[in-house]
């Protein structure tokens, strides 16, 4: 009998839900699952019909951080070669929105996986931080800078010089978290906010998910001019044209992604 597979791909209409699937290791984040995780994410990309992915893991982790046991007795040269982080950076370059939506833990390695999507909801029972401090390293997957950019340098030295955890609300409240819910209201929020963003045309969703990451990670003058380009190129869209006659017309539009 085959294994079962490490991030189960579940399809609805234009949404896909990546779920992490190491339930008794916390959703551990071993080569393994990453390297699933990648792929799952790269054939949604590629899937035309996908407009939206959902990341979640199950109620008591979404991910508790990257497997240490995996890495505990590697060596600087192994961990520059294994291209380990490179492959992490694959989820920050899909195209298409990823919501992550989170339950329990989001540690380390975990925290860092649900900053390099788009959107981080939670429910109540989420918990956030990034403790590589506690076992002799630092976070290595953009925790350092990602958390920095969301929460502001102070708190986020302070998280990552203590390894202390936040709970949702705290997260909500510092930036890091858009919307918490009740844990048995969380997919089906999740679902619901991927619907509504994949009723949007996508072309305009794919350029305004390019200049909201340039904000993130460029100057403002550079990010002003990667706006003002993708700005200009949605003029040459099908669905530029019929979203501002139906518009003008009083009707719903209806969008093609061309």
């Amino acid at each position: 009998m085959s294994e079962e597979p490490l991030v189960l791909v579940d399809v609805r209409g234009a949404v896909a839900t990546l779920t992490l699937n190491r339930p008794k290791a916390l959703n551990a984040l071993s080569p393994e699952l990453m390297d699933e995780l990648v792929a799952a994410i790269a054939q949604c990309d590629a899937d035309e019909a996908i407009r939206v992915l959902i990341l979640t893991g199950g109620p008591k982790a979404f991910a508790a951080g990257a497997d240490i046991k995996a890495m505990s007795q590697s060596t600087p040269m192994k961990m520059l070669t294994s291209e380990i982080i490179a492959k992490w950076d694959r989820v920050r370059d899909c195209r298409k929105p990823i919501i992550a939506a989170v339950s329990g833990y989001a540690l380390g390695g975990g925290c860092e996986l649900a900053m390099m999507c788009d959107i981080i909801i939670a429910s109540d029972t989420a918990k956030f931080g990034q403790p590589e401090i506690t076992i002799g390293v630092i976070p290595g997957a953009g925790g350092t800078q990602r958390l920095t950019r969301a929460i502001g340098p102070y708190r986020a030295m302070e998280l990552i010089l203590t390894g202390d955890m936040i709970s949702a609300q705290e997260a909500a409240s510092y930036g890091l978290v858009s919307r918490v819910y009740p844990a048995e209201e969380l997919m089906a929020a999740a679902q619901a906010m991927a619907e509504k963003i994949a009723a949007r045309p996508p072309l305009a969703v794919r350029m305004a998910k390019d200049a909201v990451r340039y904000a993130a990670e460029t100057t403002v003058r550079e990010g002003l001019e990667i706006e003002k380009r993708n700005f200009y190129l949605l003029f040459d869209t099908y669905d530029q044209k019929e979203g501002m006659a139906a518009f003008a017309e009083k009707r719903k539009p209806e969008f093609r992604g061309e």
